[in-house]
């Protein structure tokens, strides 16, 4: 994993008032990191159990997962990032993160080149187990 800059904190979708929904906030998104975006969402969604769920979280999309956050995603004036939740999860896929840019707990890729839909599969599956074995302890 290399280690990216994180100066670059305000999220491109417009608007001062935080989105009521995912597609609010995608609407608000320049091409072609909306495009981008979309494709994340999409690899989360096929990945995720039915019964998961979209919200706004920080102001950015996220899934959740019987009431726990998932994972969120967002476009920067410079990348998109996708925000795992978790360290561990992080740490776990360090290999096949080597090639993006990450920083604690995000992922940086381009803004025209959504991260593999296979990674990202894998990513919300390690963070439903994650939550799953949680809420058993």
């Amino acid at each position: 994993m290399k280690e990216a800059n994180s100066g670059d904190r305000g999220s491109v979708a417009k608007g001062s008032v935080a989105p009521k929904d995912v597609d609010e906030y995608l609407a608000g998104v320049p091409e072609p990191a909306r495009g981008t975006l979309n494709k994340v969402r999409a690899a989360i969604r096929s990945a995720a159990p039915p019964d998961a769920t979209e919200a706004i979280s920080y102001r950015i999309p996220a899934f959740k997962y019987k009431g726990r956050p998932l994972l969120w995603f967002a476009a920067f004036s410079k990348h998109c990032s996708l925000f795992p939740g978790s360290l561990s999860v992080m740490e776990a896929f360090k290999n096949e993160l080597k090639d993006f840019d990450t920083s604690k707990g995000t992922i940086h890729f381009p803004l025209d080149k959504p991260l593999p839909a296979a990674l990202v599969k894998k990513l919300v599956k390690a963070r439903i187990k994650q939550n799953e074995d949680k809420k058993r302890r």
